[in-house]
């Protein structure tokens, strides 16, 4: 007779948390929830659908734009349902293998657009650098090269986490502390030694989204050393308005990022509400804010956005 320890998981199934302590109120709570989904997938896909039919727009900085806007709408759409299904409907349970999934999507898609920021930051690097060059560097078969490799970087870096999960048995509490799944955090539901875990998942987050950062800020003092050596004034605050968007775009997505990093790692203390809220930060605002932004600051990208949906 096989005993409850002999299945390969002590339980079949997570459970998602909201915003521990304010369920009545849930149904409230999904509403800006509900919003910031629908302003993403709409604000994205708009953004997609006047660079792909406007042929004005296929330059490789809007180009750059639409592969953010890809991931932005990935992003939102592999977490966001899980979301509202348990503010909405109080669906908490979530499958292992598909908690196991919906990690390594997420974890995927954070990687490239990570790996995205770095490309338009090289592309505004050529733009100000080198501007004579830009058009011959920035072909479009080498951009689709650049893109397929980061892509193919990130898959490949995040895909054995499902395995390495797996092969755990959980016999802890079930209970996730996010309304999603994260490889963080269901480690350490497992009754084994995640050493293997917590070391790949550190070392494969400093040598993408960390040397990403790294490359991007380095990228933002040549660029400035060369802005600061322009002698009209004019030209340099030109050239600096076309780092505008892109900046944004960086600081939206890195500083939740590095700020939850640090306080899963050295901050184990803090508030479990401050973790959570947080989380949905760096999940949900990029994706929300990009399109935005990108419409704001770029009156060309505004012009035509005005110009196909007046037609």
């Amino acid at each position: 007779m096989s005993t409850f320890n002999d299945t390969k998981f002590s339980y079949a199934v997570f459970l998602l948390t909201g915003i521990p302590g304010h369920e009545d109120i849930y149904l409230w709570i999904s509403i800006p929830f509900c919003i910031m989904y629908v302003i993403s997938i709409v604000g994205n896909s708009i953004i997609l659908f006047v660079i792909k039919i406007d042929t004005s727009l296929h330059e490789p900085m809007y180009i750059f734009l639409a592969m953010l806007a890809v991931t932005d709408l990935g992003v939102s759409i592999v977490t966001v349902p899980t979301i509202l299904s348990v503010f909405l409907f109080n669906s908490r349970e979530i499958s292992l293998d598909v908690c196991f999934a919906q990690q390594f999507f997420i974890h995927s898609l954070q990687f490239t657009e990570s790996s995205v920021l770095l490309l338009m930051a090289f592309d505004r690097f050529i733009a100000i650098r080198d501007p004579l060059r830009y058009a011959s560097i920035l072909t479009l078969p080498r951009i689709t090269k650049m893109g397929l490799v980061f892509v193919l970087r990130s898959v490949a870096v995040i895909f054995p986490l499902p395995f390495l999960l797996k092969r755990f048995h959980y016999c802890r509490a079930n209970v996730l502390s996010h309304s999603y799944c994260l490889h963080q955090e269901v480690m350490t539901l497992a009754c084994a030694d995640v050493m293997v875990n917590s070391v790949y998942g550190l070392c494969i987050t400093l040598l993408t989204v960390g040397l990403d950062a790294v490359f991007i800020t380095v990228s933002y003092v040549m660029m400035l050393k060369t802005v600061l050596s322009i002698t009209s004034q004019a030209q340099s605050l030109k050239a600096l308005n076309t780092c505008v968007s892109h900046f944004c775009a960086v600081l939206l997505f890195y500083t939740p990022e590095f700020s939850l990093t640090l306080m899963h790692r050295f901050a184990k203390d803090s508030s479990p509400l401050l973790q959570i809220l947080l989380g949905y930060i760096a999940l949900l605002v990029p994706p929300l804010m990009n399109p935005i932004v990108y419409s704001v600051k770029s009156k060309h990208l505004r012009a035509r956005i005005f110009r196909v949906f007046v037609k």
